[in-house]
């Protein structure tokens, strides 16, 4: 279209010149107009924005390598930065529910920009302020209810913002036999890693700890001085006692605590790794050093952890030191869940020659270990199978899906039992649990027999039919990790 003037109205762009076009001091270009259906303004280049976020985490990651003890003085203007920001919401999950604001990740993102904008003016001058966690209560596999929290979208997106910036310091610090939520490591490594460890080091005794209510218990005064040994910026520590100090909303009322971090916003995870890496960890490791008389192996995952040690001395005594060193910082062992019992290579003759029956098993990231023996030599090895209380948890859940999808088309509902079965084959496809995935499988199949031949009255389902359907929809049981060892060998 032309203006008044013979000129067009529409946007133009810049052309490179030809080669030897002429003298580079002031060269001439040629203007176009953009490509119909173009808009004029250009769009923000994530990959730029990434490849800038990352270079400067790696600048904080050797500074923090460079200097065990340094002490980082100016980490927020990391933190409100609009790349590490617009990082974080993309990373969100996008279907998550809502927090008290009601806001969804789609709804912030139709005006993301100026948005973000809004957010980091906010945080660069102080005036940001926390929501309330929205409390959510999902049943545990015992059937007691477990405590969830539900952030606030902006919450979340500054929370993430300050785990990336932070986590390029502490992932230097962290100790390797902490695993849970750590960029990079996953539950089948903490697995790895203690089967690799009963089987090559000596051990004949395992303490099975798991901590009560920790992320309800987890102190606030503590953690903050924890975070002070690396962090002393103070502008991200208030940052982070706002998050702490926000408070629940349970049923419209509002409550407030010293203590505790909401188990599932983002910040949780880093946060109850520091503060076990100071209480748990860093003992841990000095204590097999100057008091253990054996050997002694670590494996933890969050809360979650197992200690194996060559003599039974050893196990008795951390176990009672143990307890007074959490007691010191407001934790405690779970009575019920934490045991010393006798496990390794020797423990099937020694109980079998005093009369005690078979090995006692402990349970680790949804498997029960196992002492067992290789079918090829009788030599000792650890078998790993599905936890029966974690497989009759799922088996309930699909059985009562399945009742809502019954008059769904049987396409649609054997897409979803597809998923369901990959996802667990995934997981716990583990050397010798084959026959338990065999088992899941079997059982997902007669829930969904019975829920078909319910749909109708009059004609039921043929178990020819049936079958044709199982080997369709269903995926056969099948390992899809190694053997440990190998595995480990591998990466080594």
């Amino acid at each position: 279209m032309m203006n008044g003037r013979g000129k067009s109205d529409r946007p133009v762009v810049a052309t490179k010149p030809a080669n030897k076009a002429g003298a580079p001091v002031a060269e001439w270009v040629e203007r176009r107009g953009l490509a119909k259906g173009k808009t004029p303004r250009q769009n923000t280049n994530r990959a730029l924005d990434r490849a800038l976020v990352r270079s400067a985490l790696g600048r904080i990651r050797q500074a923090a390598v460079k200097d065990k003890g340094q002490r980082f003085t100016s980490l927020m203007h990391h933190i409100y930065n609009l790349s590490t920001l617009r990082e974080a919401y993309y990373e969100l999950k996008r279907d998550a529910a809502p927090g008290v604001d009601g806001e969804t990740w789609r709804q912030y993102g139709e005006n993301l920009e100026s948005n973000l904008q809004n957010l980091s003016a906010r945080l660069r001058r102080g005036a940001y302020r926390a929501k309330p966690v929205r409390r959510v209560f999902i049943a545990k596999d015992d059937g007691r209810p477990r405590p969830l929290g539900v952030t606030a979208l902006e919450d979340k997106i500054g929370q993430r913002a300050t785990v990336e910036v932070l986590n390029p310091i502490y992932e230097t610090d962290f100790l390797g036999f902490s695993y849970g939520y750590r960029p990079g490591k996953g539950q089948h490594n903490a697995l790895d890693a203690l089967y690799t460890g009963l089987l090559t080091r000596k051990v004949n005794w395992v303490l099975d700890g798991d901590i009560s209510s920790f992320f309800d218990g987890l102190d606030h005064d503590w953690l903050v001085k924890f975070i002070e040994h690396r962090i002393a910026d103070q502008r991200v520590v208030r940052l982070i006692r706002k998050w702490l100090n926000a408070g629940v909303l349970e049923e419209g009322r509002w409550t407030c605590s010293d203590e505790g971090t909401p188990q599932g916003s983002s910040a949780s995870p880093l946060l109850a790794n520091i503060y076990l890496h100071y209480v748990f960890d860093l003992w841990v490791q000095q204590w097999r050093k100057t008091k253990a008389k054996g050997d002694v192996i670590v494996v933890r995952w969050a809360d979650d952890f197992v200690v194996a040690f060559q003599h039974q001395s050893d196990a008795e005594r951390f176990h009672k030191e143990l307890a007074e060193r959490f007691a010191k910082f407001k934790l405690k062992l779970h009575p019920e869940k934490t045991r010393v019992i006798e496990f390794g290579y020797y423990a099937a003759n020694n109980r079998k020659r005093r009369g005690q029956g078979k090995p006692e098993t402990f349970n680790f990231l949804g498997f029960t270990h196992i002492c067992g023996k290789k079918r090829s030599n009788g030599m000792f090895t650890v078998l790993r199978r599905t936890m029966s209380k974690r497989k009759r948890a799922k088996l309930k859940q699909i059985k009562t899906e399945l009742r809502k999808r019954m008059h769904q088309q049987v396409t649609e509902v054997g897409k979803w039992l597809r998923a369901v079965v990959a996802g667990h084959n995934r997981y716990y496809g583990v050397p010798s649990n084959l026959h338990s995935l065999a088992s899941f499988r079997f059982h997902v199949a007669r829930h969904w027999y019975r829920t078909l031949r319910r749909r109708s009255q009059k004609t039921r389902l043929k178990w020819e039919r049936m079958r044709r359907l199982i080997d369709h929809w269903l995926p056969p049981a099948t390992l899809h990790h190694p053997y440990p060892l190998r595995r480990l060998g591998v990466i080594t």
